[in-house]
């Protein structure tokens, strides 16, 4: 990572931010991406000089000209692209407002796209580039109260294979990495609650951005985190009347945290 210029949407989240830390020690150069006044703020106020800090919403166009342009300014240019930057869900979908749905949509599949895609030219430019998308072990397992975010995580598990194969000829790669549930803002108390009676397990964030960086040492297409989730994944894909059953027994316990979470609300 060392003198690599890299792209970090979502810069100030839990993953994110851990990242961008870890990133920093290896002797990156990092371009920080952040929405929130406060949170971009507190970036530049971390990291110094020698970084980029971007205040930018990935869903306005303006702001993702904004990204771009900065990022021709780079003399170095732009070795790698992290699209960490994302919006979560536990809502019943019967429930979700239709705003809420698009806006989940937009962020995490439609605004990486489009980000994705008007980069694309500068780390063309470069010998070797790396685009990492962050996905979920809900993008290839559907699962109740995260209807939404299944079908956006889905969505960028897709672009990520298509998008590697349509570029093999190149020197970008495309990497896709799925974290199983981590200890993030972007989950509630009930969901935590919910989690830990179930049984599924939850990550830091810190431990999540550590294998992050290792696998962006790798040549791997893929990588999921966490056992038993990658054999669920698996059997998802050969089994998934299995996966079904197992699933369906836990929805009362599920719909009982999505009416606690409403609640909340």
């Amino acid at each position: 990572m060392k003198q690599k210029t890299i792209i970090l949407t979502g810069a100030s989240g839990g993953i994110g931010s851990e990242l961008a830390k870890l990133l920093c020690k290896a002797g990156a150069i990092l371009v920080m991406v952040e929405r929130g006044e406060e949170q971009v703020a507190q970036l530049k106020s971390e990291f110094g000089e020698g970084h980029t800090v971007i205040q930018a919403d990935i869903s306005s166009d303006d702001d993702r000209k904004t990204i771009v342009d900065t990022c021709e300014k780079l003399e170095q240019g732009v070795d790698v692209l992290i699209n960490v930057a994302g919006i979560g869900q536990f809502d019943l979908f019967e429930e979700m407002s239709q705003e809420k749905v698009a806006q989940i949509i937009n962020i995490n599949l439609t605004s990486t796209i489009l980000l994705t895609q008007s980069l694309l030219p500068l780390l063309q430019k470069q010998n070797k580039a790396q685009i990492i998308n962050i996905g979920s072990t809900f993008g290839s397992v559907g699962y109740p109260g995260y209807t939404i975010y299944c079908t956006s995580k889905f969505g960028i598990k897709g672009f990520s294979e298509a998008l590697r194969r349509e570029l093999s000829d190149t020197q970008v790669s495309v990497q896709y990495f799925a974290p199983r549930a981590a200890k993030t803002s972007i989950n509630n108390s009930c969901v935590d609650a919910m989690n830990n009676e179930l049984g599924s397990k939850m990550d830091g964030a810190d431990v999540v951005a550590e294998q992050l960086v290792q696998f962006m040492h790798t040549t791997n297409r893929q990588y999921f985190v966490g056992w038993p989730e990658k054999l669920f994944i698996r059997l998802n894909g050969l089994f998934p009347g299995l996966v079904e059953s197992s699933i369906v027994k836990q929805l009362p316990r599920i719909k009982h945290y999505l009416a606690e979470a409403k609640l909340i609300h």
